[in-house]
């Protein structure tokens, strides 16, 4: 019998078509949709491919006995039962940076919108303030900025590297500092925490979240920023204090910020951000481009391969790394 591949595409049509059109031959490769039927399917499964939305309990695992791999189609993992898969000694890997061109060019619009009101001129233009009608408020060049990027992983290094085309200053800090030498080959230098955040232009956040890094952005850091200082998260919601940003972003104690995330998603209809005028809200949008679901599945399916081959798997996510000897 093939062994079976459980896909569980996003949505189960167009991007269900995509896992079809890519899929090894030798597999018997299952396009689900919905808990029910991964669940079912995974009975009898050797590889898993699916977002972290998918619930991946102990029952889950105790149901799919063959399991030897769940496969993200994402960056991010926070969702995903780290500990069941533990126990049922079930490596989970992320996506290899599949999406790290579409986060980091969303968070170059996000930075770059912000900083010239991109949304304050479509509303003056569309309802009949050319111009605004008055006095125009301050909107800022990007070039020759400081950029800080906060971890330089995948996604970081994609957005130093845009950074500096656009004729920025780039910084970073991140718990694993790079050699001398790749930061002169990357063009970035290292930074502490508070270093960083006193002396950016704009802070990007490119961070997982774990118990490390929720709130990493709480009151107290918000304060060490320029009043001039725009900040841009399209990590996770609580690695920034949104409550603490939403005061700070009240009282103008900035110039700006751009969001992809949020503490609770979708947000609810009376959160205080829609209010402010000095912030640009995306609904969590950042990383699914449509040309990066090929590379989503091309990444799962390569990395199934190697497993079958016997070969350890690519992007195993930190927390489970003894799984693989």
């Amino acid at each position: 019998m093939a062994p079976r591949i459980v896909v569980s595409p996003p949505s189960f049509a167009e991007i269900g078509e995509i896992a079809r059109q890519l899929a090894p031959t030798g597999f018997d490769t299952v396009i689900v949709k919905g808990q029910a039927e991964a669940e079912a399917a995974a009975t009898t499964a050797e590889y898993v491919i699916c977002y972290p939305s998918l619930k991946m309990p102990d029952a889950f695992h105790k149901g799919a006995p063959k399991l030897r791999l769940v496969q993200l189609l994402s960056a991010g993992y926070d969702e995903v039962d780290l500990e069941a898969a533990r126990r049922a000694k079930v490596p989970v890997c992320n996506n290899g940076g599949a999406n790290a061109i579409s986060v980091s060019e969303h968070a170059m619009m996000l930075m770059m919108a912000v900083s010239r009101r991109v949304i304050w001129q479509h509303n003056n233009v569309s309802n009949g303030r050319w111009r605004g009608n008055g006095p125009a408020p301050r909107m800022y060049e990007i070039y020759d900025k400081t950029l800080g990027i906060i971890g330089l992983g995948t996604i970081g290094k994609k957005m130093a590297r845009l950074a500096r085309a656009f004729g920025m200053r780039v910084q970073y800090y991140d718990i694993a500092r790079l050699p001398e030498h790749e930061e002169d080959a990357l063009g970035v230098r290292f930074r502490l925490f508070g270093e960083l955040l006193r002396t950016s232009d704009v802070v990007t956040l490119h961070v997982p979240l774990n118990d490390s890094t929720h709130h990493l952005i709480d009151e107290a850091a918000l304060a060490l920023l320029k009043p001039e200082a725009i900040l841009v998260n399209t990590s996770r919601g609580p690695v920034i204090d949104e409550k603490a940003l939403t005061r700070t972003l009240a009282d103008h104690k900035i110039f700006g910020a751009g969001l992809d995330v949020f503490d609770q998603e979708p947000p609810p209809p009376d959160n205080p951000l829609f209010k402010l005028d000095n912030v640009l809200l995306t609904s969590h949008f950042a990383g699914p481009a449509w040309d990066n679901h090929v590379s989503r599945f091309r990444n799962a399916f390569d990395n199934v391969q190697r497993v079958h081959r016997g070969e350890k798997p690519l992007w195993v996510v930190p927390e489970l790394a003894e799984l693989i000897v």
